[in-house]
């Protein structure tokens, strides 16, 4: 008797209980494929619009975890939790989860200012906490750069919307700063024709804005010339590399010095 009853409360058990689990199991399977339907169809749709990429992937990011949200309260239900019990604990808890979270917080804060004052997208060169990277992911907490050496950098959207942004690409151009320093036995017209030329005959050395050499300041032991082509951002570092030594192969070809410390190796008598 004792054996058919416990059987019997067993097979009540998984009458209940079985056809809830399943039934979640469905739900949890059906609505992670509507998830992802959703989510292809939306991204169709804001490519079609012509949305900004960093926009799209924002939105993809911050609607996918809310539909992720709704299936799982889906699936309490179908379990029989009440979510609306559920939902009053989530409430009284917030005050807590909210000081918990409070850096989580201000980085989604942080993404959402991002996202309505762009002061970078995705594809730009930005310099921000002391980091240095090609922008490649916005996300709702973190931003993801590629550092110039191929690294992986992320940075909290907290920090990020609060401090300093140096966008190097949102102007299109950029002006390579360089210093060069000749004898002061060479001539100064000659030495800036020289480096002049280098720049002119740069294919990647803008002409509007126009180059500068200019003499920058009588140093101890040299006249040293600040150097200022233009060019594209993208071409920024072979401009950089290029100047620098085809500045320093015309100058040697005009027989124009660049001044160096001397080392004079004295000997002793003995």
């Amino acid at each position: 008797m004792e054996v058919s009853k416990y059987l019997e409360i067993a097979e009540s058990f998984i009458v209940e209980y079985g056809i809830k689990v399943v039934g979640a199991i469905a739900i949890w399977i059906i609505g992670s494929w509507i998830i992802k339907r959703v989510n292809r169809g939306i991204a169709k749709v804001m490519t079609k619009q012509n949305y900004d990429e960093s926009l799209q992937k924002f939105l993809l990011n911050l609607i996918g975890w809310g539909l992720k949200i709704l299936l799982f309260l889906a699936i309490l239900s179908q379990l029989g939790v009440e979510t609306t019990s559920f939902a009053a604990i989530l409430a009284a808890a917030g005050l807590a989860i909210g000081m918990a979270l409070q850096g989580s917080l201000g980085n989604f804060a942080g993404g959402v200012l991002i996202m309505i004052f762009k002061p970078i997208k995705i594809g730009d060169l930005v310099e921000a906490q002391g980091e240095i990277g090609v922008v490649k992911e916005i996300e709702i907490f973190t931003t993801k750069l590629t550092g110039l050496s191929n690294k992986e950098i992320i940075i909290p959207n907290g920090a990020l919307s609060n401090g300093n942004i140096i966008n190097y690409t949102s102007e299109g151009t950029r002006r390579v700063d360089l210093v060069f320093g000749v004898s002061y036995d060479a001539d100064i017209k000659q030495s800036k024709e020289v480096m002049m030329n280098v720049l002119t005959s740069h294919p990647k050395v803008l002409k509007d804005p126009a180059p500068a050499v200019t003499v920058l300041e009588l140093a101890d032991s040299s006249v040293n010339f600040a150097v200022r082509p233009w060019c594209k951002t993208e071409d920024y570092w072979n401009v950089y590399f290029d100047v620098t030594e085809n500045t320093k192969l015309a100058l040697d070809k005009a027989g124009i010095e660049i001044p160096y410390p001397h080392q004079v190796e004295i000997q002793k008598k003995g």
